[in-house]
């Protein structure tokens, strides 16, 4: 698990840069740096954060059962630093956990990316629920 946090942080958070200096990247930057690429290439953009967004879920994961329980993805958030169960768990359940109360790991990885790469701010349904998950303090 070690291993995929590092990945994810040097490849997606860093973008690839040197992350074994002491290397800082403001917000502004990021969002910046985000925002030109998607930009560019909106493709390869998408697909980047499939594979981002991917390496997180692979992380919450923990059983390795290819889906995610909401006490995996409360745990996960909160490891994170958020610590409002009531608002973590509002997030988890607007990805329609199944009878089994498990959401699979693709259906999340590919409703952050829609949300990510959505040019419509008043766009419906899930991507919606995030946005209004993450302007509420998440």
């Amino acid at each position: 698990m070690k291993i995929d946090v590092e990945k994810w942080w040097k490849d997606f958070i860093f973008r690839r840069q040197d992350v074994s200096k002491d290397t800082e990247i403001s917000e502004a930057q990021f969002v910046d740096m985000l925002n030109g690429e998607l930009k560019k290439d909106k493709a390869a953009f998408k697909k980047s954060m499939e594979d981002c967004f991917s390496v997180i879920f692979d992380v919450m994961d923990t059983n390795r059962d290819r889906s995610i329980s909401e006490d995996e993805f409360v745990i996960a958030v909160k490891a994170y630093g958020h610590e409002n169960i009531a608002l973590d768990t509002k997030f988890f359940k607007a990805f329609n956990p199944d009878k089994d109360g498990l959401v699979p790991v693709n259906i999340i990885v590919q409703s952050m990316v829609d949300f990510v790469i959505s040019d419509d701010a008043n766009e419906k349904g899930l991507v919606n629920v995030i946005k209004e998950v993450l302007e509420s303090g998440f």
